[in-house]
């Protein structure tokens, strides 16, 4: 005889709910925790080195922050998602995500099929850019333009 209790769609929801909503306040938590360790504007003069040394971290700091607000934003729409019922669906195609990839990535909205052909788009769209970057580089180097 089998012990295992399958939860309700109430009780299912409720623990998605709490379980996004943790996150979020830990998320939170460290995006308050970076904006309070940036350096204020430094009025004493530096070398380059430090200069260079902290423009750097202040850039890797930055690049963390959009990282956990877009995180944030992730996990907003997940919730409301939630709200209405959708939560689990793909967004693009509409099948179930599996439950394995929810578990790892609470927040997604993509089924592995959609993300990786997202990320393929992306990887793309990004050649691209950078092919057209060293093509301009290329026509400026020709004399005469």
């Amino acid at each position: 005889m089998s012990t295992k209790r399958t939860l309700s769609n109430t009780e299912r929801h409720g623990i998605l709910k709490k379980m996004l909503e943790d996150r979020r306040l830990e998320i939170q938590s460290k995006l308050r925790s970076l904006r309070e360790t940036l350096p204020a504007e430094a009025t004493e003069v530096k070398d380059a080195e430090e200069q260079s040394v902290d423009d750097f971290v202040q850039g890797v700091d930055f690049a963390l922050m959009e990282m956990k607000s877009e995180t944030l934003r992730k996990i907003d729409e997940a919730i409301h998602r939630l709200e209405h019922g959708s939560y689990g669906l793909c967004t693009e195609c509409g099948v179930e995500i599996v439950e394995a990839r929810l578990k790892a990535l609470p927040f997604a909205a993509l089924c592995f099929s959609c993300q990786q052909e997202e990320e393929s788009r992306h990887a793309t769209d990004r050649e691209m850019r950078m092919m057209g970057s060293r093509l301009a580089q290329e026509a400026s180097l020709i004399p005469g333009r």
